[in-house]
């Protein structure tokens, strides 16, 4: 203690409390802001929850400040800087999920770090940061250190990380609603039960802005313990909600032309703002959406930009520092810029098209007027017409504040498998030890010994059909204690260290090799010398692929194809879904509340006239014979990847009494299905409750998928974290095609010569919960059992009905032809919805006609 004293007194001038930022910058305190402070002080752990831009950065800071205040390391254990004051040893560990918020969270920790004075130093550690710096990391970690879920697995593989960290004391987890749900959440729950290992007092807090089930994110976040708590942020956030009014309102809409008939609109809009993030859906969206905003606005060049996570990152932190300082008037993104990123100039967001769930409406919004007590702005483009419904609804489930649910993943053993390799390089483990540390994570609360054993089994010598194979023999056991030391396993494993899988991507270079982004490998295999494409907002001609890279240089004239990424169609969420049924539940009785809906009347009357407007307690049927043949419209509004199950299985019990073929098309709102020739079957109550019905689901769902063929696409994934496959090293990075060549092989082997391994059952259960969203399949299927079946046959295609019909011609035609053939179909209906006779409103029936 005497040298702790000695060294607080020399010429030290930090503030003797954390509260004092707020009297050195004048601000104000909020009440939940002192609570988390004193609840760290009394030991806590916590998951703060407050609105976007409401000061939960600084709310985590204050208690891990003032405990270090208060019990400071005497200063012999601090770590000398070339050029700079000696530092405080590492004392907090900033966990974010994003390299573009790791930057901002820098910024923002630095300036209350000098604002108190305190003699700390603050670095980012991520796969943006230089060779050099982490090098010096590797010598002494600074005091703040904030990195990835990737890079903390990385340091935790080094067997002098844990002396590091004698003098840690908290782990702050930013936007843990990002992480939560998903396998880099569960890769963050095993570092975080390792780091209180070797760290017993460490305290974790957590930061959301948009979740739900707060409590069970509590206990993912913490780990189960006793002394979590939940501190909500009492500031209100004032958030406007706007939305951009087609001109003509489409009577039937359909999705797929990207909205761009209003970038005319938009232009206005940003005009109008001194700096404005336009969101897009999809990276492809985000190219087209920049060049058509400078092809209207060319005065503009150089400012606006356009931001993804495929660019290169000197060109998306050009685009943050821009934004930062007010340079850009508008920036078109992506997710890349959903979270906690502070663009203080940013006074206002545009969404172009549904992002289909409340929350990440609320999120990307809280971009806007990032301050506390100023009012985020967002303005909406609907794509087609029916997204105003969901912007309308959107509104009710803000103010009833019914956010989406981010639901933990239960014992993914193949990144518990990466994590038992990572400590067994990191310096070894007892597998009891161990085991009891797993055990203390939300995600392998209920492991077995049984499956933590099988999984020792798979990482010593590969399982029961690999143990002749000397490369899978990664980890040794000598006396119960496993280790690795080889250094081949050492290298590959750092070097596929991580959950985040995708189709393998190429580099984009000019042929001076400035690197402009990649590209998924998927779509540069289509390309042929002279192809056109953009990408970063250049229109590229490719040159050549050679040596891992695409090969381009400028072009003039149009692209001839566009770059597309996958993950881009997102479903629309559950909370969302009851939402919009209770806005049509709304219209049914007459009433358009805002404009949104009033916008969308004529959509509707058109709907109810000529077949009905659902409602909530009701399954619209809806039959139309035309010279295409026979189409049978379902909608359950259950969102895209429980209709693409749905319409499987129902076309599968169809076809199990009378063969037949057919056709599908989905959307959010429902799914089609079409033959050439009407089924020769009696289509009554019970038989459409028979198709609904939920004996034999799993057999039947099985049957009716191509279940093998996802369940190949989903093994890759699981053999690529598990480490059975990995992506190569530098200079010789494998392709795709091998990486699902390889995967197969392991999926085919391990089918046929171990079928209960437990690698294969993680597969059937992520196709089901992942692909299928079973558990929302299932809960649909029990709400349509009690739902009043409502048949309808119109004589024309209904304006519900029109996008499923349009999403299955896009099966067949290209898209200018598509559009054409889309224009000519409206045109046909357009003019049937103006003649008089097909003004009645239809009768609800529960017989098909």
């Amino acid at each position: 203690m005497p040298s702790r004293l000695k060294s607080r007194s020399v010429a030290t001038t930090w503030a003797n409390s954390s509260l004092e930022i707020f009297k050195r910058r004048k601000w104000k305190s909020f009440q939940y802001q002192r609570l988390t402070r004193q609840r760290y002080l009394d030991g806590c752990c916590g998951l703060i929850h407050s609105a976007t831009g409401t000061g939960k950065t600084l709310a985590a800071m204050l208690g891990p400040i003032q405990q270090w205040i208060d019990n400071p390391p005497s200063h012999e254990c601090f770590i000398k800087r070339r050029g700079a004051k000696d530092a405080a040893p590492l004392a907090i560990l900033w966990l974010t999920p994003l390299r573009a918020l790791a930057s901002d969270s820098e910024a923002a920790i630095l300036d209350i770090v000098s604002t108190l004075e305190l003699p700390w130093s603050v670095e980012r550690r991520t796969s943006d940061v230089s060779a050099s710096v982490k090098a010096r990391q590797k010598k002494a970690l600074p005091t703040v250190l904030i990195t990835t879920p990737e890079s903390i697995s990385l340091l935790l593989s080094d067997k002098a990380f844990a002396s590091k960290l004698a003098h840690l004391q908290a782990v702050i987890v930013d936007e843990w609603h990002e992480l939560m749900g998903t396998k880099r959440g569960v890769q963050t729950e095993l570092a975080l039960a390792r780091l209180n290992r070797i760290q017993p007092t460490l305290q974790r807090w957590g930061l959301s802005a948009t979740i739900g089930n707060l409590t069970q994110s509590l206990s993912a976040l913490t780990g189960n313990t006793s002394n979590g708590c939940i501190i909500e942020g009492t500031a209100k956030k004032k958030i406007e909600l706007a939305s951009v009014i087609p001109p003509k309102i489409e009577r039937f809409p359909w999705a797929g032309h990207l909205g761009l008939t209003m970038a005319e609109e938009v232009a206005k809009v940003i005009d109008e703002a001194q700096s404005t993030l336009v969101f897009t859906n999809t990276r492809n969206q985000t190219e087209l959406w920049y060049q058509e905003l400078l092809r209207r606005r060319p005065t503009l060049a150089g400012q606006i930009a356009l931001h993804h996570g495929s660019l290169d990152s000197g060109v998306r932190h050009w685009v943050e520092d821009g934004l930062r300082a007010g340079k850009l008037k508008a920036v078109v993104c992506t997710s890349s810029l959903d979270l906690g990123v502070d663009f203080s100039a940013v006074d206002q967001v545009i969404q172009i098209g549904s992002p289909k769930g409340a929350a990440r409406m609320i999120q990307r919004a809280g971009r806007s007027g990032h301050s506390p007590g100023q009012t985020s702005r967002m303005i909406f483009v609907p794509t087609h017409a029916l997204e105003l419904i969901e912007l309308a609804a959107v509104r009710d489930a803000y103010a009833s504040k019914q956010l989406e649910d981010r639901l933990p993943i239960e014992k993914p053993l193949d990144v518990l498998a990466q994590h038992l390799v990572t400590i067994a390089i990191g310096g070894g483990f007892d597998a009891d030890s161990m085991f009891a540390e797993v055990r203390q994570t939300y995600a392998y609360q209920d492991l077995s010994r049984q499956e933590f054993a099988w999984t020792l089994d798979f990482i010593v010598r590969g399982g029961q059909c690999l143990d002749a194979y000397e490369d899978f023999k990664r980890v040794r056991c000598i006396d119960d204690y496993y280790s690795a030391t080889d250094a081949k396993t050492i290298r590959i494993h750092r070097m596929n260290i991580g959950t985040i899988t995708s189709d393998a991507s190429i580099d984009v270079k000019f042929l001076n090799s400035a690197k402009i982004g990649n590209v998924e490998e998927s779509f540069v295999s289509k390309l042929k010398p002279g192809d056109r494409f953009l990408l970063a907002g250049k229109l590229l001609e490719l040159v050549r692929i050679a040596d891992n890279a695409a090969w381009v240089r400028r072009a003039r004239g149009t692209p001839t194809t566009v770059p597309r990424w996958q993950g881009g169609r997102l479903p629309l969420s559950t909370q969302l879904a009851v939402a919009v049924r209770r806005r049509l539940d709304a219209a049914n009785a007459g009433e358009y509340i805002g404009k949104e809906m009033t916008a969308v009347r004529e959509l509707l009357d058109i709907q109810a006239s000529w077949s009905c407007i659902p409602k909530s307690n009701e399954l619209l049927i809806e039959s139309l014979k035309t010279r295409d043949g026979f189409h049978l419209f379902f909608f359950p509004f259950a969102g895209r990847l429980v209709h693409e199950g749905l319409s499987a299985l129902v076309a599968y019990r169809i076809a199990k009494h009378q063969r037949n073929t057919f056709h599908l098309a989905i959307n959010d709102y429902g799914f089609l299905l079409h033959s050439a020739t009407a089924p020769n079957l009696e289509i009554d109550e019970a038989e459409v409750r028979r198709w609904f019905s939920l004996d034999h689901l799993l057999p039947d769902c099985l049957a009716s998928l191509n279940a093998s063929e996802m369940g190949r696409r989903q093994f890759r994934e699981i053999a690529r974290v598990a480490g059975l496959v990995h992506s190569g090293q530098p200079g010789r990075t494998k392709s795709s095609r091998q990486l699902q060549a390889s995967s197969n092989l392991f999926f085919d082997v391990f089918n046929e010569y171990d079928p209960e391994n437990l690698l294969l059952q993680q597969t059937r259960r992520e196709v089901m919960s992942r692909q299928l969203e079973w558990d929302r399949l299932y809960s649909t299927l029990e709400t349509i059992q009690q739902a009043l079946i409502v048949f309808q046959r119109p004589a024309q295609t209904t304006p519900l009905a029109f996008p499923l019909v349009v999403d299955r011609l896009r099966q067949k035609l290209s898209t200018e032809s598509l559009a054409d053939r889309v224009r000519k179909m409206q045109d046909q209906l357009n003019q049937a919805a103006d003649r008089p006779d097909t003004k009645t409103k239809a009768p609800r029936s529960s017989k098909p006609d």
